[in-house]
């Protein structure tokens, strides 16, 4: 790529801008996380789901009235894909699949079609939360030793950082919209947190190539230009990501909406941590030219390498 063709955006330069938005951002999502927590599907709560279908359009609050007065208190029951099929969720029964499917067709008329019976127990729901939980920490302490061993431990910093400001934000904007978070959405985050963590890398490769290959030594200069070398790779990267992912999310169903919705999200917001975050914080951290210079031992060993 010749020069002419490298953007000269001063990133570096509107640092603070970015730092005040996540900021906010992420005081937001903890907030929100805190006060309204995230709307779990029966993956987590436990319970059953019922996908229902009609012959004719379906009012949903007749089917909610129905349901409260057969004593199904709390059922959620919204459209899926069209006005003539609907999801029901149900708290957890001591009745079996078969006899609820019998008495929610009794229930809602004889011309009702059952399409599909999910049971969780509230035992399996708890235990899928703490493991899903155990599984995005164990990501993460993975990611840390990693990118500690392959760059230097003010990288492996700067990268943790940005993938908790994804992870929190991103699971901040589900809270706030109040859309349910399943097992597909835990499955796109931790997609999403392989997602930015290559984006990182490929923008911290360059920085250090950058640090050993300038005479300069400022370091907001060299972070700078790598952000820049690298900004078209992002770019192409995000932006074919995203058709699939818009692709998915219009024209996938309801049963993967949340999962293209997590995705959309994540992507978007890993792309700008990866820019301003975890380059943001390994400046702040004082990463210079002699901390990623070999010591004289690698040197040595190197050297005495047939």
């Amino acid at each position: 790529m010749k020069a002419l063709n490298i953007p000269k955006i001063d990133f570096v330069g509107r640092r603070v801008y970015a730092i005040i938005a996540s900021a906010i951002l992420i005081v937001v999502s903890i907030f929100s996380l805190s006060m309204n927590g995230l709307k779990l599907g029966i993956d987590f709560t436990g319970g059953t789901l019922l996908e229902v279908g009609y012959q004719q359009e379906v009012d949903l609050t007749a089917v909610r009235s129905t349901l409260n007065k057969a004593n199904f208190h709390g059922a959620n029951v919204q459209y899926f894909g069209s006005t003539k099929d609907i999801l029901i969720r149900l708290k957890p029964q001591a009745t079996s699949s078969a006899k609820l499917s019998s008495k929610i067709i009794h229930l809602l008329g004889d011309d009702v079609d059952i399409r599909r019976v999910e049971f969780v127990g509230p035992k399996v729901g708890e235990e899928l939360t703490n493991d899903g939980g155990l599984a995005m920490l164990y990501a993460l302490i993975g990611i840390l030793i990693y990118v500690a061993f392959r760059f230097e431990y003010r990288f492996a910093l700067g990268s943790i950082s940005a993938l908790i400001h994804d992870v929190i934000i991103t699971l901040g904007i589900f809270s706030i919209l109040q859309i349910e978070f399943d097992l597909t959405v835990l499955a796109a985050i931790l997609a999403v947190i392989g997602y930015s963590l290559n984006d990182t890398i490929v923008v911290f490769d360059r920085i250090r190539e950058n640090f050993l290959s300038t005479r300069h030594v400022d370091s907001e200069k060299i972070i700078n230009s790598a952000l820049n070398q690298t900004l078209s790779r992002t770019i192409m990267t995000s932006l074919t990501t995203l058709l699939v992912l818009l692709a998915l999310f219009f024209l996938g169903g309801e049963i993967i909406h949340s999962f293209a919705t997590a995705l959309l999200i994540g992507v978007v917001v890993g792309t700008y941590s990866s820019i301003y975050v975890a380059s943001s914080m390994i400046l702040m951290l004082g990463i210079s030219k002699e901390d990623l210079l070999p010591s004289e031992k690698e040197e040595q060993a190197v050297g005495n390498r047939p």
